[in-house]
């Protein structure tokens, strides 16, 4: 993983300069903060290592410069994984730099989670700033088995514990667990599955499927 991240940071710095995907370009702190942040929650939790594997498909949404998910792509080549991201110039780049380090089992889709069908099973990641009931509320999907894990600071269940019990009736909450991420803050893992009967048509709604 270090030398893909010297290569990734180097598509950042030569062929994508313009673009401040990331403020974190020193080589050391690039590598812990973005690779490893990136890989440790899959790494260390064995609940999110077996429903990633037994769905074999990873949507990532929001990926803003690639992360999780171009990490993620490289230590599991056998994964199929789908990026979402609402900017479409951060899409273009991201899929710049997946061609750039070669990743073949990864495809960027310029949308907002809202126009977003899940229509087959999946894991969905989320890392951006957002909380679980920015998030959650908005997934449409005709199936029952999705998972969501959220890449969270120390304070979550400070900032967002009082809200969990709205998101009841349709997710149930999994686990919470702490990662330790060399050369980082403290994070944590926060994961949901889906109880409801399946929501959302296909009408207008972009597919996961057309994807795979």
């Amino acid at each position: 993983m270090l030398d893909f991240s010297i290569k990734y940071l180097h598509v950042l710095k030569t062929k994508l300069a313009g673009l401040n995907l990331t403020n974190i370009l020193d080589p050391d702190e690039f590598y812990h903060k973005q690779i490893l942040d990136s890989i440790h929650p899959y790494l260390q939790s064995k609940l999110f290592q077996s429903h990633v594997q037994k769905k074999g498909v990873v949507v990532d949404v929001g990926f803003g410069g690639g992360f999780p998910i171009l990490p993620l792509a490289k230590l599991l080549p056998d994964v199929r994984f789908v990026g979402v991201e609402s900017k479409r110039k951060k899409a273009d780049a991201v899929t710049l730099i997946a061609e750039e380090l070669g990743l073949k089992n990864v495809k960027l889709v310029h949308s907002r989670l809202e126009d977003f069908l899940f229509d087959r099973p999946a894991t969905i990641t989320f890392k951006a700033v957002g909380t679980a009931m920015d998030y959650l509320p908005a997934i449409h999907h005709t199936v029952s088995d999705l998972s969501v894990f959220l890449y969270k600071g120390p304070n979550f269940m400070e900032l967002e514990g009082k809200d969990l019990p709205k998101l009841q009736k349709d997710w149930k909450l999994l686990e919470n667990q702490e990662i330790s991420v060399p050369g980082t803050q403290q994070r944590f893992l926060v994961s949901f599955q889906s109880v409801n009967v399946p929501r959302g048509t296909a009408n207008s709604l972009v597919k996961l499927s057309d994807f795979l």
